[in-house]
């Protein structure tokens, strides 16, 4: 007699695999957070606040003196009668830098001089300013030099004045 087909041993039932698994879950929740984290709107980018404005004015010696770069003060400093604002250069010119005997004050002769000693600078802060008589050509073209370079990488802010002049006057100095 033939044989049936029901005598032959049937091979082991196979289970579906539920895509529903543990790690199947874990990975889509991993896949979904990078998807937002990487197409999620960015806040705007914050504006950083603008610096004061800067007045053109007239300065005398003592007035100019403040502005050392001590006690949170701008860094000036003048070169033949215009006063700099020379602050993005505060480690140069500001407390501690190597020009700093130069930060609030007339700082011409000592450029034009190439010389940082103290007796470059006027003593008398209330006396007339240095009319630098005694310099030769070649510290006058030293000075042109530095001008031209605080000119270029600076901003003007203002022009140095004698105590008594007419100018300082004008502004209520």
């Amino acid at each position: 007699m033939a044989e049936s087909k029901t005598d032959t041993p049937l091979p082991p039932p196979t289970y579906a695999q539920s895509i529903a698994s543990p790690i199947n879950l874990i990975l889509f929740a991993l896949l979904l957070t990078l998807v937002y984290l990487r197409l999620r709107p960015k806040p705007p980018p914050a504006l950083s606040k603008a610096p004061p404005p800067i007045v053109f004015r007239t300065f005398t010696p003592p007035m100019l003196k403040p502005y050392n770069g001590e006690n949170n003060m701008p860094v000036y400093l003048a070169v033949n009668g215009k006063v700099f604002d020379v602050s993005n250069g505060r480690n140069f010119y500001g407390p501690g830098g190597p020009y700093e005997n130069f930060a609030g004050r007339d700082a011409s002769r000592g450029l034009a001089c190439g010389s940082f000693d103290e007796d470059m600078l006027t003593k008398d802060l209330e006396g007339p300013l240095d009319d630098l008589k005694g310099l030769g050509d070649e510290e006058w073209e030293a000075m042109r030099g530095w001008e031209e370079r605080f000119q270029e990488k600076y901003l003007v802010v203002g022009k140095l004045v004698a105590v008594g002049d007419p100018e300082a006057s004008k502004e209520g100095l």
